[in-house]
């Protein structure tokens, strides 16, 4: 697809800030009439996403560029065949114990870097140990836990609302999608959500 190629390439081009004015139906749409109450950047990805692992740097930069905003995930279950839905779960247990910070790069570099095969729960619970993130009776009280459970539950119905069908995704105050082909470098994108999360309308 051209918008993710474009942010791809984008992490080529160095950072420069554009003054230029951001235009609904060209850099961004308009998803839902009301936004949040505070300013939100949410990222639908997938762990099994080679575009979104890509994408990392880039949600680093962002988040680091706008402290005063609040930054989350929501991972959707339809890459990854039958266990789509495992590493919603994966995901969940990674927020719940507190360890996502960690538990992304290690998902992200076992799947894109060194291949590692996931076929099963077992395989996502011998991740969180390698990696020392939790122990295997950790993950096991977790990952049917009643948080877990209503987190995945959660993750699913915002896919659904929001109609999502590709990622990376960013909605910004769960009202604006960004369109990441509108732009030509890191500097403009991140300019752009920094501009929809500080919109008042």
């Amino acid at each position: 697809m051209k918008k993710l190629c474009v942010l791809i390439f984008a992490l080529m081009l160095p950072m420069v800030a554009s003054a230029q004015a951001f235009v609904e139906g060209q850099n961004y749409q308009v998803v839902r009439q009301q936004a949040t109450a505070k300013p939100q950047v949410t990222e639908f990805f997938s762990l099994y996403c080679p575009h979104c692992y890509a994408f990392e740097q880039i949600f680093e930069k962002m988040e680091k560029s706008m402290p005063d905003v609040a930054f989350k995930r929501v991972h959707v279950a339809f890459l990854g065949g039958d266990m789509g839905e495992e590493m919603v779960r994966a995901y969940a247990v990674a927020e719940v114990l507190g360890v996502n910070k960690k538990m992304v790069p290690a998902f992200f570099d076992a799947i894109h870097v060194k291949h590692t095969p996931i076929t099963s729960r077992n395989d996502i619970r011998q991740i969180f140990i390698d990696n020392g993130i939790a122990s295997g009776e950790e993950f096991d009280s977790a990952v049917n836990s009643f948080a877990v459970n209503g987190l995945v539950a959660q993750m699913n119905k915002s896919v659904e609302d929001y109609q999502i069908q590709g990622v990376p995704t960013v909605i910004v105050n769960g009202k604006y999608q960004v369109e990441p082909s509108s732009v030509s470098n890191v500097g403009e994108y991140i300019s752009l959500v920094k501009y929809l999360a500080h919109k008042k309308d």
